[in-house]
């Protein structure tokens, strides 16, 4: 569906620094395990090939090798050790590491794909890559972090396709990285434009380790014998995007208050998510499927640590510094009348009880919490509206469509949540169809 324009490896300019090499913290080796990310960006730019070739090509090459002086480890590898060795992973940059980009073009409709109606998700993993096989040396293995492909629609727009593994960095550093390559792509490569928010902060001093978490988690790890390759299966499954509006949450809000007047921590976070939670309960009636009443049903979502820990980490702290809230009640309870209620009541509580709470991050209980959660029975939150990459303007216009390719591929229902391009006040949110057949 997409067929190859040219395939290339694009590093950091000479005059970059020549190493960098951070080590995993507690915050980062959870996701050694875990499936990679990926996400696409839609620009509507009526553009033909020639035009695309000549122009586009060059520019966003040299963009992003700017981006990348500033964003070194994301052109380098996790060094990963093998699993009898003594060693520690760490992300490590050295000069000729690069990050493998393709361009492409496709005659799929791209009206089709970016609307808001229910589409096969395998169509989207033609605009995605699939990150570089990690290569042998002694005792390590050494693995790719990035991937990105850009794919044109002929006189009709642009794709970016990002896959980058979690263990480099959360939300909050990938998000950073795709502005700042789009504002040095909209304004000529000239960096006085990235302002200090774009700048990483790679001290990981900062990050405090009292109880030894790090190589607590490291030593669980290597238990799963976790591979570093990237697998990439699409699923066959197929999502709408609904949207939330700001009026739809205030109704949300007041529902819940005038129910439960001294109720806290009501945010448009906690009863949008609680909104979803019970319609993907609610739906599963419809299924047929049997179900146990009694059963734990399981939510979760991740919270962003920076501004939580004493003192606070930089909001620019490049790597991953979030940990997961869960929050679980019976079937019963969500499925009932005051399902949402109970639902708002029980994620605003959870948010509540653990974002003052340090000791509860320092010393690893939030990691603990992870194996106690039955993955086929739970609804996980990702993404955020704080995170806006409909803000990311490459100089094509403003992004048409946002889409998380990869947030369904476990056993339970993934969900991303991210501000609407149309307003500040709604939100956006892909779901699957028999979820999103309740609006």
């Amino acid at each position: 569906m997409a067929s190859l324009i040219e395939q290339c490896q694009v590093a950091p300019p000479p005059g970059s620094a020549a190493e960098l090499t951070l080590p995993l913290t507690y915050f980062d080796n959870l996701w050694l395990l875990f499936n990679h990310n990926r996400r696409i960006l839609f620009y509507k730019f009526p553009i033909s090939k020639p035009e695309f070739v000549q122009t586009i090509i060059p520019t966003l090459k040299d963009s992003l090798s700017l981006a990348l002086k500033h964003y070194l480890p994301l052109a380098g590898n996790v060094v990963c050790p093998l699993l009898d060795c003594s060693s520690y992973p760490e992300l490590r940059y050295v000069t000729g590491n690069s990050v493998s980009v393709t361009f492409s073009e496709t005659n799929m409709d791209f009206d089709f794909l970016v609307g808001n109606h229910p589409r096969n998700l395998k169509d989207f993993y033609h605009f995605v890559p699939q990150l570089r096989e990690p290569k042998d040396a002694p005792g390590v293995q050494l693995a790719p972090v990035l991937a990105i492909q850009v794919t044109l629609f002929p006189n009709h727009g642009i794709s970016i396709g990002f896959t980058n593994h979690h263990v480099v960095g959360d939300g909050a550093t990938i998000v950073r990285f795709i502005r700042a390559w789009a504002l040095l792509t909209k304004f000529g490569g000239d960096e006085q434009f990235l302002a200090n928010e774009f700048i990483p902060f790679y001290d990981r001093s900062v990050i405090k380790d009292p109880h030894g978490l790090g190589k607590s988690i490291w030593d669980e790890i290597k238990k799963y014998k976790a591979s570093m390759c990237d697998t990439m299966t699409p699923p066959d499954k197929v999502r709408g995007t609904f949207i939330v509006s700001r009026d739809d949450i205030l109704k949300f809000k007041n529902l819940i208050l005038s129910r439960r007047p001294n109720l806290t921590h009501v945010t448009s976070f906690t009863v949008t998510c609680a909104y979803i939670w019970t319609c993907l309960i609610k739906s599963e009636a419809s299924t047929g499927e049997e179900i146990d009443e009694n059963g734990v049903e399981f939510f979760g979502c991740a919270a962003d640590c920076r501004a939580r820990l004493n003192p606070p980490i930089p909001q620019t702290y490049f790597g991953n510094c979030i940990v997961g809230y869960v929050a679980r009640t019976r079937h019963t309870d969500l499925a009932g009348k005051e399902g949402f209620t109970i639902a708002v009541e029980l994620i605003g509580e959870t948010i509540q009880k653990r974002m003052k709470d340090e000791e509860w991050i320092l010393n690893g209980s939030w990691f603990k919490e992870y194996g106690t959660v039955d993955q086929n029975r739970s609804l996980s939150i990702t993404g955020s509206p704080k995170f806006d990459l409909y803000a990311a303007d490459f100089g094509w216009g403003r992004l048409e469509k946002l889409e998380f390719v990869s947030i369904n591929n476990n056993n339970g229902v993934t969900i991303s949540l991210s501000k609407s391009k149309d307003s500040d006040g709604d939100l956006e949110i892909p779901v699957p169809d028999h979820v999103s057949s309740l609006r």
